[in-house]
């Protein structure tokens, strides 16, 4: 039987492989990584896109906000990841202040990010305000994938990370940012944190699919943090989490064995030493 068209597991994922995802009704996957370890695991699972998010700040780093992420600081963390992936596609977010004051920086920040990064794709977040600038960094050869609704870097405008667009003037404005996205050349958009109802509309008027976080079913891919989901992280439980692990459970009970162990004098036994 032919295979000619079908996606198999060797296959590189490109922009094009999740527009054509979208077309096709094949749900899109994707998760966050920030080290070789992480994306080698993630890839080899077959996962069709890592995002190398600027929420390193938080799993990573530490910091409450994705604010304190540099430029350098994610160059790094994606040229990391680049080197531990296979088939997915790696999109990097360029962080905050990195794309917003003028548009031949963001062009700067986004072609440093791919040829020193090694990233497939990069992504910012912001609807008409940084239209003009995405059309520009996708007119010189990058593709741009956006992000709406709960936008992080803006944490300290909104004040707060409840749902966005819930009201109706919101909402309208979120949907016209989306068909302004679409026009400027991304190839996709992330939707954080909406109601679902609205997520589904911007979805459906929409040739580019969406990513979903906190925004339903109606997507056409879904998106989480890996330290979220296999559990690494314990304070952060929001509705839209799935724990599909409970690591931090497992790797505290470890370390506690290894300790043990090294105290008792079990460790190393008559197999663990050389002679």
């Amino acid at each position: 039987m032919s295979t000619q068209g079908r996606k198999t597991r060797l296959d590189k994922v490109t922009t094009q492989t999740v527009v054509n995802m979208k077309q096709s009704g094949e749900k899109i996957s994707m998760l966050t990584a920030y080290d070789f370890t992480m994306a080698s695991i993630v890839d080899s699972a077959g996962i069709d896109v890592i995002l190398v998010g600027d929420s390193a700040s938080n799993v990573m780093a530490g910091f409450d906000t994705t604010v304190p992420m540099t430029l350098e600081h994610m160059i790094y963390h994606t040229s990391c990841v680049v080197r531990g992936v296979e088939r997915a596609l790696v999109i990097a977010d360029l962080p905050f202040m990195s794309y917003q004051v003028t548009i031949k920086e963001a062009l700067i920040s986004a072609g440093r990010m791919m040829k020193e990064a090694g990233a497939h794709a990069i992504k910012l977040e912001g609807g008409r305000y940084v239209a003009d600038t995405v059309k520009r960094i996708v007119d010189a050869g990058i593709p741009v994938m956006g992000h709406l609704g709960l936008t992080p870097q803006s944490i300290y405008k909104f004040g707060t990370y409840k749902v966005r667009a819930k009201e109706e003037k919101e909402a309208e404005e979120l949907l016209e940012d989306a068909r302004l996205l679409e026009e400027a050349g991304v190839f996709a958009i992330v939707l954080e944190k909406i109601p679902t109802g609205l997520a589904k509309k911007v979805t459906e008027s929409l040739a580019v699919p969406t990513i979903g976080i906190g925004a339903g079913p109606h997507c056409d891919g879904q998106v989480l943090v890996l330290h979220d989901m296999l559990g690494l992280n314990k304070d952060f439980s929001p509705r839209f989490l799935r724990r599909y692990a409970d690591l931090h459970s497992e790797m505290t009970g470890a370390v506690t064995s290894f300790m043990k162990d090294v105290k008792s004098g079990d460790f190393p036994n008559e197999n663990e030493q050389y002679k």
